[in-house]
């Protein structure tokens, strides 16, 4: 990501003057191809096929939309009782999934996202869903699959240790870990990219509120962590891609 200092240096001026960015040099409009759309998984690594994510929602789904925000808050507490792969590949469709493809640079998914660039990742500390053993995912919205990156049985407790100890965290069936990469926005919007990515993630972050309310589960979202230790937990760089928001999720 682009050092956060210079942005705010090239943003604004020091009389609080806007600075008008220049787009007409964004990376976009010199032609260079638009980093791809998914993050590639390696070749060995196990996939899980999913459950049709929409079908899920649907039949799933019961609650009215109206019910669901009016009874919305963050749930802190977990029951023991397992995520079933349905319920799993539900919230997963809901928070990032694939609708339309438009072409290599665009496509459409379940939340916005501005210019439809979507420049997050859906890493899972799963601990307590049927058919899938403890460990770390990641979710492959184009594949519609689950990528099988290593079985841990102390995973929840490392996701609960990443974010300051925080103990609910352990107790949940499932952390989504969202990491960005900034390229993907930065392909269209250079240094104004940082601000829509946060406020994409706040997109994600609701649709999966709503989805849990609607099949009897909770989440609390997270921004307190250690961001060494969750890009170190998720095996990511810390730099071309870093954790952002987190969220445990249990059924209550």
């Amino acid at each position: 990501m682009k050092n956060l200092e210079m942005e705010r240096n090239r943003y604004f001026l020091k009389d609080s003057v806007r600075l008008e960015l220049d787009f007409s040099q964004t990376a976009q409009n010199r032609g260079v191809a638009p980093p791809p759309l998914q993050k590639p998984c390696l070749e060995g690594i196990p996939r899980i096929a999913l459950p049709d994510g929409n079908e899920t929602l649907e039949r799933l789904g019961g609650k009215a939309v109206g019910e669901c925000i009016l009874q919305r808050k963050s749930v802190r507490k977990y029951t023991n009782v397992p995520l079933t792969l349905d319920e799993l590949s539900m919230l997963l469709w809901a928070t990032q999934g694939v609708r339309k493809v438009l072409g290599p640079e665009c496509a459409m998914r379940t939340v916005p996202s501005a210019g439809a660039r979507h420049t997050f990742e859906t890493y899972l500390a799963v601990s307590r869903v049927d058919s899938l053993q403890p460990g770390l995912y990641r979710y492959l919205p184009f594949d519609n699959a689950l990528a099988q990156l290593r079985l841990d049985d102390n995973i929840g407790y490392e996701a609960s240790m990443v974010c300051f100890g925080q103990k609910f965290i352990a107790s949940a069936a499932v952390t989504f870990f969202w990491t960005t990469l900034p390229e993907r926005m930065e392909w269209r919007y250079d240094l104004a990219a940082h601000k829509v990515i946060a406020l994409d993630a706040g997109h994600v972050c609701q649709n999966l509120y709503l989805a849990c309310q609607s099949i009897g589960a909770g989440t609390c979202a997270i921004a307190a962590y250690d961001q060494a230790g969750c890009d170190k937990l998720l095996g990511i760089d810390g730099k071309d891609e870093f954790t952002l928001y987190i969220a445990p999720v249990g059924k209550r």
